[in-house]
């Protein structure tokens, strides 16, 4: 695969047979050449589990101290005086049954996180096939299936990811912008490696914490020492 100049350059500062402390690889991300807009870095988490078994999932939310450094969109399915409620509470967009044909048919996906009220589920379950793959499907785990609509919406707006294996037993997603610096970056990493950490199933065997990288969008991974 041909990378970019950019890419190659910063892969010239990395040194790939060495695991970096955490301040150290954020300084070290910071040195890569810049892209034209402000990179996310991201985390990928792999770990000694087996994600075809049900006991061994690893799935959680956390809020982190420092944010995303992106505004989410947030969908609610309400009615009454949850849906004011929501409105309330700051939720782009509010609606029930009406919404179905507009998400089905006319692919409507102008939000990033759906939240809805346990009585809605039965209408969002009709999106099961169409929000499914794209990991929009409200979910009690996740905090989204909720009658504590203005919770969820401050949360989620306030800087709350969703993290969870993916079929190769790896956790990726976004925990900062590269504008923020080192000492906002490391607490965001912190906060989530410890609730990684807590997430253990106890049905995991061995090392649970397999291998642990750093990216920015658009650089080489940076591998951290995870103690």
């Amino acid at each position: 695969m041909k990378r970019g100049k950019r890419y190659v350059e910063a892969a010239k500062l990395v040194d790939s047979t060495k695991q970096y402390e955490v301040k150290e690889a954020m300084e070290l991300i910071e040195k890569f050449p810049k892209a034209k807009f402000d990179e996310t870095v991201e985390l990928h988490v792999k770990l000694g589990v087996d994600s075809k078994h049900a006991d061994q999932q690893v799935r959680g939310t956390v809020v982190l101290p420092n944010g995303t450094g992106k505004t989410l969109r947030v969908l609610v399915f309400a009615k009454g005086d949850k849906a004011k409620e929501a409105e309330q509470a700051g939720a782009d967009f509010v609606g029930a049954e009406e919404l179905i044909p507009k998400i089905e048919k006319e692919n409507w996906f102008e939000y990033d996180v759906i939240v809805a009220t346990p009585d809605m589920m039965g209408v969002v379950g009709r999106l099961g096939k169409v929000l499914g793959p794209k990991g929009l499907m409200p979910n009690p785990k996740s905090g989204t299936v909720t009658m504590d609509v203005t919770k969820a919406i401050s949360e989620i707006k306030s800087g709350k990811v969703e993290y969870r294996l993916d079929k190769t037993n790896i956790i990726h997603l976004g925990f900062g912008k590269l504008s923020f610096g080192v000492d906002k970056l490391v607490e965001n990493y912190e906060t989530v490696m410890e609730a990684i950490i807590k997430a253990k199933p106890a049905a995991a065997k061995g090392q649970y914490i397999k291998s642990v990288a750093i990216t920015t969008t658009m650089g080489p991974s940076v591998y951290i020492n995870q103690k």
